[in-house]
């Protein structure tokens, strides 16, 4: 079961991080973004994975999105919220090099500063990702959107894993928000709910289904 199923996200969100976890400091990171993007009325924010099923803010308008010159990729250590010190968990990051579809939610300009302090308190407890305004690319043209990326000098930034390597994190990993392998299985539903293929990731999925990870579930589907 996921932890989240018991706890609501918000309320886990709570929880202390460690000190030692902490790259950076959040609040700085954060005033320094809005200085230099201070989006009022016309705030978008990119989803490429846990966000785009389970965004936590109010969404006034959204679009499948492609930004060019990143990807999404499950290489990010994860020692808090999809594993633990003892056996690390991966979740996506955003990170150099290719292409990414996701989603784009523009925020209610309601409240609009309390919307991206929660988001922030989800995404940077320990400021580890880059955040970045990048240019998204819809149906209805381009728009200009916060994105969380994750450069790859990060120490949370992990090198390519062998399949054997991933399977023993999907049978292993478990955080305050459920399993790594439960994070890979909803991310892919969502993507294929809005249309979006990533063979990588059904390449992942697939793999945890022949090795009978899945078996109980069912194919591509998260056991809660």
């Amino acid at each position: 079961m996921l932890a989240s199923v018991n706890t609501p996200a918000h309320d886990l969100l709570d929880i202390p991080i460690d000190p030692s976890l902490v790259m950076r400091d959040p609040e700085q990171v954060y005033r320094q973004l809005r200085t230099t993007w201070p989006a009022q009325h016309d705030c978008w924010v990119f989803g490429y994975a846990s966000l785009i099923w389970r965004q936590e803010f109010a969404v006034a308008e959204q679009h499948r999105a492609r930004v060019h010159g990143w990807h999404r990729s499950l290489r990010m250590r994860s020692n808090v919220n999809r594993g633990n010190p003892a056996t690390p968990g991966l979740v996506f990051a955003l990170l150099r090099g290719g292409s990414c579809q996701g989603v784009v939610y523009r925020l209610h300009a309601n409240d609009l500063e309390a919307e991206l302090r929660r988001l922030w308190k989800r995404e940077m407890p320990t400021g580890v990702y880059d955040a970045r305004v990048l240019t998204c690319h819809t149906t209805r043209g381009p728009v200009a959107a916060l994105a969380f990326t994750l450069p790859s000098r990060s120490p949370a930034c992990l090198p390519r894993m062998q399949d054997a390597e991933l399977l023993h994190i999907f049978r292993n990993a478990r955080g305050r928000f459920g399993s790594t392998l439960d994070y890979l299985v909803r991310t892919a539903q969502a993507l294929r709910a809005e249309g979006v293929h990533d063979a990588e990731i059904e390449r992942q999925v697939a793999l945890a289904t022949r090795h009978g990870l899945l078996a109980e579930a069912g194919p591509g589907r998260p056991s809660d």
